[in-house]
């Protein structure tokens, strides 16, 4: 616990010896390819596929009216949601890239031709693109029978928040955009379905191998135990890959129509189509503040684009947005009212941050803002407002109970770090900082329910020690790159006593692992994974010390585990070995009386709580007047994440956020044009673009996770846009309260100034 211990898994995936799913090869394997919508709004009016039948090698065409009845439903729901499900493959088009059909072939090469065959008669319809125009009275409806194109509408917080803000001494009131973004995994989505003997089995790029089981189950009509899904090494996810997409559900079926295996992956020039974004919205807010810069009140009107329809996570990354607006900060009132919109574009789905970086973004530069019309530093006047540890925990006003921390440390320590970049090339500098507060450890599982997301927040390990005293360690969460498979295996050899290279840690394989309902997505695979994991070693350990002392007719608090072995503390000679006692325990010789054979513990951990790790990040930037591009120049981030198991680990999952939230910052958006068509020139920031990160690690111990351990593969994205926002206002004063959109594209921010 503690060390900088090497990834384990870096051997396999640094030398070409991943599992992907992009090199699983199956007997009669054959190749499927997906026929998606030209058009953004419109109906299909049929679906001619003779011209694809006829070219050599296809087997089959899959169109709409083939899968009538296959739907996949909405996990989180809202209230007062719409719409609960969706069809897989629907012939009412409301997004460019929608599936509309797929054709199945003996090659990649002929399944692709063929494709390309089938004759798609459209009836093309208005587009509805942009939250403010799906708004607008006259806008085209996509689901006509609602009225409108708001799937829900609902408020948190307090009801006399607006006439606080009304009575306040200085209010700021601005309007935020951010634009819609995409996750960009190393391995694109993949799938390898094959059906035989009436079973299902699945080899998929996920980050949750149980979630797809039980919703593909449930979509055939199949008994959960006839569907087996194998996610190995899933290169990156970022929350695009959380959940079943309809096109793989569509690969599925397409197995099951021939009972052959059948492949697909995703090729490049769909992702911006299929798999699918984040971000997306607006926020109209006001901060008030009381002569003394005290933060009074916050009320913010959050309207998230949807896209086409909820997608399995619907509305719930603006109810996030909503939760955590309030930050690391104190407030007397708190308003949010959240309103979830469809459009005719690609649905809204999971990403890195979850919403928060949304938040951080308008309640960041809020704070920026007031400080420059009040002439306050903008350092002092959140400390100023910032809670104090001694009142942690503490229930915010939009029902948050923050565990633990110092938050004011983590911007005071920040402060003693940033150096400003001094050149004379004429560019304006400027610098900027943000801090937040992190929801991580996704349970507990009533409040899962309370919420309306229909899956459990617990997690079971399965910790067993072999005859010859190795370890095996059986979990739920998904291997996704984030290093989990070396996290937990530091954890067991810790807490059971034996090296880490006697420990084996197996993931992904629904046969194989216990179950997951949410798997490794909202920065909970260490905090609830791990949990359950501490508490099943603590338990392992006890019943070895237990054995022993039966042995060694001691007593178990005079005994130790060390160089494998249990002994009398001050005694070396008067030990027995580990494999000794696992041995005897799985032949079930010598057991103390009420002891049952076996050396196997399984453990399911529902936390009490969400923890809250949190942050303070500054980034330095220069800005060219002449063009309007923007240099982050530095960055500095402080960040708590309670106890940490591996510092590298946590040190490299902060620096990769950062360079995402960089690239959200200045540079990535999907852009459509008022028929609905992306624009698909989409710039990922380069190491060019991402400057020295230098990151500074605290250590607050969570009082709900067994461990103290608390979730950080989100934290370096939640900042950065904020942050930089903040830093370009600071170079650029005379504009300062127009820096309200990201990205900072080097044209908007040149039309600005």
């Amino acid at each position: 616990m503690g060390a900088k211990t090497p990834r384990r898994e870096d051997a396999r995936l640094l030398t070409g010896r991943a599992r992907y799913v992009g090199n699983v090869r199956l007997p009669g394997a054959v190749h499927a390819y997906v026929v998606r919508s030209p058009v953004a709004h419109g109906r299909l009016l049929g679906c001619d596929a003779k011209a694809a039948w006829a070219v050599e090698g296809v087997l089959d065409v899959i169109t709409p009216a083939d899968a009538a009845g296959l739907r996949l439903a909405c996990v989180h729901l809202a209230p007062d949601q719409r719409m609960s499900s969706y069809r897989a493959l629907d012939d009412a088009i409301r997004y460019a890239g929608q599936p509309l059909a797929v054709v199945v072939a003996r090659t990649p090469e002929a399944a692709r031709d063929a494709a390309d065959l089938v004759d798609l008669e459209l009836d093309e319809l208005p587009a509805t693109v942009g939250i403010e125009r799906a708004l607008e009275d006259d806008a085209p409806l996509l689901y006509p029978d609602w009225g409108t194109n708001v799937l829900t509408d609902f408020t948190l917080g307090d009801a006399d928040c607006a006439a606080a803000v009304e009575g306040a001494e200085h209010v700021v009131e601005m309007t935020f955009r951010m634009g819609r973004v995409s996750p960009h995994p190393m391995e694109p989505r993949g799938v390898v379905a094959a059906y035989a003997d009436e079973e299902l089995t699945v080899h998929i790029s996920t980050q949750s191998p149980h979630h797809v089981r039980e919703h593909l189950a449930d979509a055939f009509g199949l008994s959960h135990d006839r569907v087996r899904v194998i996610g190995g090494d899933t290169g990156g996810g970022f929350g695009g890959k959380e959940h079943l997409y309809p096109d793989e559900a569509l690969i599925c079926l397409a197995a099951m129509r021939l009972g052959r295996p059948v492949s697909w992956t995703e090729s490049p020039g769909d992702r911006l189509l299929a798999t699918l974004p984040a971000r997306a919205a607006v926020h109209r807010a006001r901060l008030a503040l009381d002569g003394a810069g005290r933060f009074t009140a916050l009320q913010v009107d959050v309207l998230a684009d949807l896209g086409a329809h909820p997608s399995n996570s619907g509305p719930s990354t603006a109810a996030v947005t909503a939760t955590l607006l309030p930050g690391p900060y104190r407030f007397d009132q708190v308003a949010v009212r959240v309103r979830g919109v469809v459009t005719n574009t690609t649905p809204i789905g999971s990403y890195r941050g979850f919403g928060q970086p949304e938040g951080t973004l308008t309640r960041e530069r809020l704070i920026d803002e007031a400080a420059r019309r009040l002439g306050i530093d903008r350092i002092e006047l959140r400390l100023r407002n910032l809670l104090e540890p001694d009142e942690l925990p503490y229930t915010t006003r939009v029902y948050q109970r923050y565990d633990s921390g110092d938050y004011p440390r983590a911007l005071r320590t920040l402060r003693h770090l940033v150096t400003p970049v001094e050149k004379d090339d004429g560019r304006r500098r400027g610098i900027g900082y943000s801090c937040h507060v992190e929801s991580t450890g996704l349970g507990p599982s009533m409040g899962l329910k309370a919420m309306g997301i229909l899956s459990g927040g617990y997690e079971t390990a399965i910790l067993r020690m072999e005859q010859d005293a190795s370890v095996v360690v059986s979990s739920g969460v998904a291997a996704i790159g984030q290093g989990i498979e070396t996290a937990l295996a530091q954890l067991a050899a810790d807490r059971v006593g034996v090296p880490i290279d006697r420990v084996r840690v197996v993931l992904g394989d629904t046969a194989a692992t216990p179950y997951s309902g949410v798997g490794s997505i909202a920065s909970r695979a260490l905090a609830v994974g791990g949990g359950a994991l501490t508490q099943a070693a603590a338990r392992l350990r006890d019943k070895l010390v237990a054995l022993a002392a039966h042995r060694l007719e001691a007593a178990p608090a005079d005994l130790e585990i060390a160089d494998g072995a249990v002994r009398v503390k001050g005694d070396p000679q008067a030990s027995v070995t580990l494999r000794e006692l696992a041995t005897s325990a799985w032949r079930g010789w010598d057991l103390p009386e009420g002891v049952s054979p076996g050396l196997e513990e399984r453990v399911s951990y529902d936390p009490a709580g969400y923890t809250y790790a949190y942050g303070a990040h500054a980034a330095a930037v220069a800005v060219d007047p002449e063009t309007g591009a923007v240099e982050v120049e530095r960055y500095w981030v402080v960040n708590d994440a309670g106890v940490l198991v591996n510092p590298a680990v946590v040190e490299g999952q902060i620096q990769g956020g950062v360079a995402q939230g960089i690239g959200e910052a200045l540079t990535e958006e999907i852009v459509y044009t008022a028929d609905g068509q992306p624009i698909t020139d989409y710039l990922l920031p380069t190491t060019r673009e991402i400057p020295d990160i230098q990151v500074v690690m605290l250590e607050t111990p969570s009082p709900i996770t067994p461990g103290g351990m608390k979730g950080v593969g989100e934290a370096g994205t939640i900042g950065p846009p904020a942050a930089i926002a903040n830093a370009v206002a600071d170079a650029l004063p005379e504009i300062a309260g127009k820096i309200t959109d990201v990205p900072l594209t080097p044209s908007s921010l040149w039309s600005l100034m």
